[in-house]
């Protein structure tokens, strides 16, 4: 009798200590998941760009965020999205991004008016977002960029170095601007205004909405009002467009006028070795990419940002912005080797290849 009690209380002893553990396993099970969810959702940082068509995005601003993330933040998760140039699209993708517990979010954004209720809905889920590139509208923690009104200024004096002794008040330009749902586009325009105004003629102004080719219909119109013989010089915000304007330029043998660019992509760099484009402007895509990490990284951390975020401007919703400014770069064929050669964006293979190995050589590049 007494060894039957004593089988059954260890075997009830044995029963509750396995419950016990059992119970235990899944609380710590539970407590684990929790925390590593927790832990993903504290340490992710989101990057939301806005197109892929222009080409720094996907090539060069993603993978120097990710790499500056990586080396500030080891263990912090990244997220990433681009717009294709869809603004609701975007909008989904901040929704989606504030949905997977990201606690940052840096954007760039593809219509700057339309993103603000998005940014708004993020910021008071608890969500810190920081401006790239673009000044978004709502309430941005932090703003980093280049300044505008210069890259404006720095594309309409290339233009007149570029005419020279013909730029009068009588030479008629034609001037292609960026997307006017970009807030940059109007600092652009108010820059390169600011250089041509009262020194040449802008005899036709439109919108070439970043596409290259929006902006060579623009240019055919241009041409049909104004005459061929009649264009003395050419400004295209960016390269992109200054790529379509080329083309259509030469369709209608037009040579050996000033066009100008931005953003020192490759393409527009070949050709202003072959001169078919005067000038463009390097804004260096490293150090803006690197700033808005170490930004991000900071608000991820609560850290104080005033050191880093000297400036403030006022976003077209009249939100005060702590502001981070860079300083752009004119690049024409004289100083190619000591700008995007010499930081490494492209080689003199990249930049040479094919048919511009021969330019290459007279512009001494290679």
């Amino acid at each position: 009798m007494n060894a039957m009690m004593r089988r059954v209380v260890i075997g009830a002893t044995a029963a509750s200590m396995a419950l016990s553990i059992a119970a235990c396993g899944k609380a710590g099970d539970d407590k684990d998941s929790d925390s590593g969810s927790s832990s993903k959702g504290d340490k992710s940082i989101g990057l939301l760009l806005p197109d892929s068509v222009t080409a720094r995005y996907e090539k060069f601003d993603k993978p120097y965020f990710d790499a500056k993330v990586k080396a500030l933040c080891s263990d912090c998760k990244l997220e990433y999205a681009n717009a294709a140039a869809d603004s609701a699209k975007q909008a989904q993708q901040v929704s989606s991004m504030v949905t997977k517990g990201v606690k940052v979010i840096v954007i760039s954004a593809q219509d700057s008016a339309a993103i603000k209720s998005s940014i708004q809905s993020a910021v008071d889920k608890g969500v810190k977002v920081v401006a790239y590139d673009r000044l978004a509208q709502g309430p941005v923690s932090a703003y980093v960029s280049f300044d505008n009104v210069k890259v404006g200024e720095l594309q309409g004096q290339a233009l007149l170095d570029s005419l020279g002794a013909k730029a009068t008040t009588k030479s008629k330009v034609v001037m292609i601007n960026g997307d006017d749902a970009d807030p940059n586009a109007g600092q652009f325009k108010e820059g390169a205004h600011k250089a041509l105004d009262g020194k040449v003629d802008i005899a036709y102004e439109q919108s070439g909405l970043w596409k290259d080719t929006v902006a060579a219909q623009k240019m055919s119109a241009a041409i049909t009002q104004l005459g061929a013989k009649n264009i003395a010089g050419v400004y295209a915000a960016n390269d992109g467009m200054a790529g379509g304007i080329a083309n259509t330029l030469k369709g209608a043998k037009i040579s050996g006028i000033p066009l100008t660019g931005q953003d020192a992509e490759l393409a527009g760099i070949q050709r202003i070795v072959a001169g078919t484009q005067s000038s463009t402007v390097y804004k260096a895509f490293k150090p803006e990419a690197e700033a808005a990490a170490q930004l991000a990284v900071d608000l991820l951390e609560g850290k104080d940002i005033k050191a880093l975020a000297t400036e403030t401007l006022t976003s077209g919703s009249g939100d005060k912005v702590p502001s981070q400014l860079l300083t752009p770069v004119s690049v024409t064929k004289a100083n190619i080797k000591d700008t995007v050669i010499k930081d490494g964006l492209y080689t003199v293979a990249d930049i040479c290849a094919g048919e511009y190995a021969a330019a290459c050589k007279t512009a001494g590049i290679q």
